[in-house]
């Protein structure tokens, strides 16, 4: 006990740890900034902001940006659009993710190499964009939730983890199962899935935060502006430079409290917020999942 103890308390020791605090809490300050960053100009001073006073807290505090950006009621539809195809893209993937995993992870499935092969290669090839658009028109997709949420049904990574996840439960489970009448769909729903949450939770994140920033599929095979997702309007403003009119038409009210920079960053806060509320709840199943269904061997 008392080696133990001078061995921790040695010099060598405590300026390892120093050091190792010393980058954590640096490479936190880095990633922490950026959006600490963004969140401050949208409340500051567009004035301040535009002087670049603004650089480590806000200056003139002000909501004028996010009130400017709520009263355009094409942002909510927007985000009710985005909300609906994560909602239902990331349900689809769930399924669809797990009756493939569930096979594949099973020991007495014929070809299970043969078609995990298969499936691999999609994750290093792909038939392209022109092909890709070309299915989705011919099967009447163009314009619809389904061009959205059904080309990307299945992650193969995702996949993977979920199926090592699978192959990681006792096998005497499933024959005792088995032996009690049960079939492949009822090992599945009341035994695989109950004992593995920690990895569906985490490709619930995984599917869920893809969905919700994805913005290039509605670029391509949605043509009406009302079923346009949050990030294509957030996009769209950012490049045609309509934040500037609506900052010089808020200016002469608001005495330039809102200028371009800071409604994006009110934009960008608005768009980042539901991710933000989301991810302390999952979380924590965040490691456990990954590493139960980590590739081994």
């Amino acid at each position: 006990m008392a080696k133990k103890k001078m061995i921790g308390s040695s010099a060598g020791s405590r300026f390892f740890t120093g050091l190792n605090a010393f980058v954590l809490i640096l490479i936190t300050l880095i990633t922490f900034y950026p959006l600490y960053y963004v969140l401050i100009t949208s409340i500051s001073n567009g004035m301040m902001v535009m002087q670049g006073k603004v650089r480590l807290y806000p200056i003139g505090v002000t909501f004028d940006s996010y009130k400017s950006i709520t009263s355009d009621p094409q942002l909510f539809r927007s985000l009710w659009n985005s909300v609906l195809y994560t909602v239902v893209g990331t349900l689809i993937n769930i399924i669809m993710s797990c009756l493939c995993a569930f096979p594949l992870s099973r020991r007495t499935f014929s070809g299970k190499k043969f078609f995990t092969g298969m499936i691999v290669v999609t994750m290093f090839f792909s038939g392209g964009m022109i092909p890709s658009y070309l299915v989705v028109k011919e099967l009447g997709l163009m314009d619809t939730m389904w061009a959205i949420v059904l080309p990307v049904a299945i992650n193969t990574y995702n996949m993977i983890i979920i199926r090592t996840s699978f192959q990681s439960l006792p096998e005497s489970l499933f024959e005792s199962a088995q032996l009690d009448g049960a079939n492949d769909f009822t090992i599945l729903f009341r035994i695989a899935l109950p004992l593995s949450k920690a990895v569906l939770a985490t490709m619930v994140l995984f599917y869920s935060v893809s969905h919700w920033n994805s913005y290039f599929s509605a670029m391509l095979y949605l043509d009406s502006k009302d079923k346009y997702p949050l990030q294509i309007i957030l996009r769209n403003k950012l490049i045609s430079g309509l934040f500037s009119e609506e900052a010089s038409q808020s200016g002469g009210s608001t005495s330039f409290t809102v200028t371009d920079s800071t409604l994006r960053a009110a934009v960008i806060m608005f768009t980042t917020l539901p991710i933000l509320v989301v991810y302390p709840f999952v979380q924590k199943y965040f490691v456990k999942g990954v590493m139960i269904g980590s590739l081994k061997g």
